[in-house]
């Protein structure tokens, strides 16, 4: 039986990529995207030419309701979770600290920072043998900026990533 995974951020870049490779490998993918819902059938179209089966979920990680409808819609498709690659994100346009508005930091956190932890919390509550899964990996994408920063321009960003790094080295059991 193929092992299924979800992957957000998945109809672009790190996200594309690890969804085709999860295809090479015949496995089913869940492929969820925010906006960009062409490069989200192609890279569905790319799983499945690969060998793999795929469909794709638009939401936004920063809803919960989102989240939780992509769960719900990859263990209606494919049963049982095997794995989560926590990658999307978002970055906004350089600005200098003095220029950067309030809501600029929040749709950064709220994206980056309670996304991410959203969408463990839902592969853990589907994963977990403590509540009826099978076990499994999540895999949780950075940045280099959680370690080099992101001076002048990017300071908000290089911030979201350096805590988002705490936040999972402090989670581990």
């Amino acid at each position: 039986m193929p092992k299924t995974i979800v992957v957000t951020g998945g109809s672009r870049g790190i996200g594309a990529a690890v969804a085709r490779q999860a295809g090479q490998r015949g496995w089913n993918v869940v492929l969820n995207f925010a906006s960009n819902e062409r490069a989200a059938a192609e890279t569905t179209v790319a799983v499945e030419k690969a060998g793999g089966r795929a469909f794709a979920v638009r939401g936004d990680v920063a809803s919960e309701i989102d989240v939780v409808a992509l769960f719900v819609a990859a263990a209606e498709a494919f049963g049982m979770i095997d794995g989560v690659v926590n990658n999307a994100g978002v970055v906004a346009p350089a600005a200098e600290v003095a220029d950067q508005s309030l809501e600029r930091w929040r749709r950064l956190i709220d994206v980056n920072i309670v996304g991410s932890w959203l969408v463990a919390r839902e592969g853990v509550r589907r994963m977990a043998r403590s509540r009826g899964g099978q076990g499994g990996s999540i895999v949780n994408i950075s940045s280099a900026a959680a370690r080099l920063g992101g001076a002048g321009e990017y300071v908000d960003y290089a911030g979201h990533e350096r805590c988002d790094r705490c936040l999972y080295a402090r989670s581990r059991p």
